[in-house]
C-alpha cells in the first residue's frame, strides 16, 4: 500500500510524513493550551486563598529588602519580575513535551506556580481589594518605591525573551527540514542523471564518416563535414 494518502483528482498528494508532523504539532498545542487553563485556575484559586494575609506580609518583606531605596526597589522588581517569570514559562514549556506524562506534568505545573508565587504576591498587592491588599499598597508606596514598576517590567522581559527564544528553536527546525528535503531531492535527482544512457549525452557518429568528423548534434541533424587531416609534406630543399 502506498504510504501517500488517497486524495481527489486535481490536488495534489501531501506527504505522509509531513502530514504527521503538522498532526503532532496540532496536538503538542491543544496540550500546551490546556496545560496553560489548568495553571490560571490553580493560581486563581490559591490567590484568593492567600488574599487574606499575603499582601500585608509580602510587602513588608519587600520593604525590609529595600529600606526605602528607589534604585533598590526597581533592582529588586526587576530580578523578581524577570526570573519568576521566566523559570515558570520554561517549566509550562518543558511540560508540553511528549515525554514529560502522567504525573509528571501535574508536578511540573505546580512547580512552575510554585516559582511564580513572588510576583503572584506582587499582584495580589496591585490588584487586591481587601484591606490586606491596601495595606501592602502603603507599605510598598512607603519602604519600596519602584518595586511594582520593576516587576512589571521584569516580567514583560521575561515573556518576550520566552517568545524569542520559542521562535528561534521552531524556525531553526523548520530550516533543518527544508535543508534535508533539499539535499535528499538533489540526491534523487544526481541518481537520475547518473543512470541515463551517454548517447543521450552526445551525438552519434553517422555511417560512412570513417575519415571524416560528421556527427549528430543534440537535436538529431547532421552537423558540419571536417576533412581529415592530412600528413605534413616536407620541402623539396629539406630533402
Amino acid at each position: 500500500m502506498s504510504s501517500t494518502p488517497e486524495v481527489p483528482n486535481g490536488e495534489e498528494p501531501v506527504p505522509s510524513g509531513r502530514l504527521e508532523r503538522v498532526q503532532a504539532s496540532g496536538s503538542r498545542v491543544v496540550r500546551a493550551l490546556i496545560l496553560i487553563a489548568i495553571t490560571v485556575v490553580l493560581v486563581v484559586a490559591l490567590a484568593y486563598a492567600l488574599a487574606a494575609f499575603v499582601p500585608r506580609s509580602w510587602a513588608q518583606w519587600v520593604g525590609n529588602r529595600v529600606d526605602g531605596s528607589l534604585l533598590s526597589g526597581t533592582v529588586w522588581g526587576l530580578f523578581l519580575g524577570f526570573a519568576f517569570t521566566l523559570v515558570p514559562l520554561a517549566l509550562i514549556w518543558l511540560a508540553t513535551k511528549r515525554w514529560v506524562r502522567g504525573g509528571w506534568t501535574v508536578a511540573v505545573v505546580l512547580l512552575a506556580v510554585l516559582l511564580a508565587a513572588p510576583n503572584l504576591m506582587t499582584l495580589s498587592v496591585v490588584l487586591g481589594t481587601n484591606s490586606s491588599a491596601h495595606a501592602g499598597e502603603r507599605i510598598l508606596d512607603v519602604d519600596a518605591p519602584g518595586f511594582r514598576a520593576g516587576s512589571l517590567w521584569g516580567a514583560l522581559l521575561a515573556v518576550a525573551a520566552s517568545v524569542a527564544v520559542v521562535w528561534l528553536t521552531r524556525s531553526r527546525r523548520s530550516r533543518g527540514r527544508r535543508i534535508r528535503d533539499l539535499e535528499s531531492e538533489a540526491g534523487h535527482r544526481g541518481e537520475a542523471e547518473s543512470g541515463a544512457s551517454p548517447g543521450e549525452a552526445g551525438g552519434d557518429q553517422l555511417p560512412g564518416d570513417e575519415g571524416g568528423t560528421r556527427r549528430t548534434t543534440g537535436d538529431g541533424t547532421a552537423g558540419a563535414v571536417r576533412p581529415p587531416s592530412t600528413p605534413p609534406t616536407t620541402p623539396p630543399e629539406a630533402r
